[in-house]
């Protein structure tokens, strides 16, 4: 599951828990264009435990973690901050995102049994009220999809933000803005 990368430890796909689908390394995200060479994932090494130690409780509950996004090089923020200057959905690359500190990750919930994953009212990415934590025309499946993904992780540490369902932020890393660029094997 771990390999080393200084700074940053990487969390690889396995049978115990952890699905990659890294979509910046794919045109399936919003900006129709692969950012990444190869789609890794890359965290903090404190943020990579407590992950970790999530996953462990989401397998007990009958779930794996589908990992959208991990740490992001600052220059793909610029890139992403370019075809969305929205601070709401988009941090500004001048102030730096919590995932170019490795600090962050975007992710979603999948069925052990089934490999499918669960509904959350809306796709990753979805720049749009019905993302917001607050929403409340969610269908009561996917409320309560939420809320176990939420509510799962902020037992290890990890925030959420109020307009992305799928993204959490670990505090206390104490990591600095990184444009460390991984290599693709």
């Amino acid at each position: 599951m771990f390999g080393q990368s200084f700074p940053f430890v990487e969390l690889t796909e396995d049978k115990n828990g952890i699905v990659l689908d890294i979509r910046y390394a794919t045109t399936n995200n919003f900006t129709g264009s692969i950012l990444y060479d190869c789609g890794r994932c890359f965290l903090h090494p404190m943020v990579a435990n407590a992950l970790h130690r999530a996953v462990e409780d989401f397998k007990k509950q009958g779930y794996n973690i589908i990992l959208f996004d991990c740490y992001r090089p600052l220059s793909v923020q610029q890139k992403l901050w370019k075809k969305v200057p929205d601070a709401r959905y988009v941090t500004p690359p001048a102030k730096g995102s919590m995932h170019n500190r490795g600090a962050a990750v975007d992710l979603s919930l999948q069925d052990i049994k089934s490999k499918k994953e669960l509904d959350m009212g809306t796709p990753y990415d979805f720049f749009g009220k019905e993302a917001y934590m607050d929403y409340q025309g969610l269908s009561e499946v996917a409320y309560k999809n939420r809320k176990i993904l939420h509510n799962t992780l902020i037992k290890y540490g990890f925030k959420p933000i109020r307009t992305e369902w799928w993204h959490f932020s670990f505090s206390g890393s104490g990591s600095a803005i990184s444009s460390w660029n991984w290599t693709c094997p």
